[in-house]
């Protein structure tokens, strides 16, 4: 099998037994399919205790290497037939070391580093693990549930939706569209906001649109800010809180197709709550 991507080929080997994973989200890819890695890149500490990767692990979790730096000599350890590194930014000089080790899988040159689609990764995976089929299957499976969702909610469709990420401290950062972490709430209809990017306290106003996600606070941490308490999509009840240690910020955060599925059952109610003039649920541990 040979899988394509941004610096040429690689073939994989059929049937890989230790699979290494080294893109900060590629073990929620490689899950579905029966596959648990030898060892991972470690990133949310909570990953293990997600619902999703229980369900996949039979509550033994995965085992992981390490996370500021690409641990080379930890990943050689593990002897592997099989590395992952698809959501990462893998120049050349990376790539060429991690395929001294063992075939490497790194993302299409059709997207910017770290803005794969889900779907895309997703089937990517399946073909390099031997499951294009699988892969596929899943696939529809997923956007069938968020078509679905999508077409009971119509109201969804054209509203401007802000992502306000990591606002914990007081900084603002808006995710761009192409952001993987946004991806669920575009595949339901919303529309991103123009700006993305950090914005100040004194550019707030950027923020009230239709309906405001905060990813990474509480609601009463964001209220602190007077300038923030002020916007009309938080007064009106339009806005949506979760913290980084909940289960819903690591499924919109690792994105594979069970912790979509996971997300969009604890968002859809409270999105369609929000523009209907329902309370909307604390969902900072959901």
């Amino acid at each position: 099998m040979t899988i394509s991507h941004k610096f040429g080929e690689t073939e994989v080997p059929e049937n890989p037994s230790r699979v290494v994973t080294v893109g900060w989200t590629d073990q929620d890819f490689v899950l579905p399919f029966g596959v648990v890695p030898v060892s991972t890149r470690e990133f949310f500490e909570e990953y293990n205790d997600y619902p999703w990767v229980k369900a996949a692990t039979d509550g033994k979790g995965v085992t992981t290497w390490g996370a500021d730096e690409i641990d080379f000599e930890a990943i050689a350890a593990q002897k592997p037939d099989l590395i992952f590194a698809i959501y990462e930014s893998i120049d050349r000089e990376t790539y060429d070391r991690l395929s001294q080790i063992a075939p490497t899988v790194i993302q299409s040159g059709d997207y910017a580093d770290e803005e794969t689609p889900w779907d895309v990764q997703l089937l990517t995976t399946g073909k390099a693990l031997g499951k294009e089929d699988e892969a596929k299957e899943l696939v529809s499976k997923v956007q069938g549930r968020i078509d679905q969702a999508r077409q009971q909610n119509p109201e969804f469709d054209g509203k401007t939706l802000v992502v306000d990420f990591g606002p914990e401290n007081g900084g603002h950062w808006l995710l761009p569209e192409n952001d993987p972490r946004r991806s669920l709430f575009t595949a339901l209809g919303f529309q991103t906001q123009e700006v993305d990017g950090d914005v100040s306290e004194e550019k707030l106003a950027l923020l009230d649109r239709d309906v405001l996600f905060v990813n990474g606070a509480t609601k009463e941490q964001m209220l602190a800010s007077p300038a923030f308490a002020r916007l009309g999509v938080v007064q009106q009840d339009r806005t949506l809180y979760t913290t980084f240690e909940s289960n819903l910020s690591g499924a919109l955060t690792y994105s594979g197709p069970d912790a979509l599925l996971y997300a969009l059952d604890v968002l859809t109610p409270q999105l369609s709550n929000a523009l209907n003039g329902r309370p909307v649920a604390d969902l900072s541990n959901a």
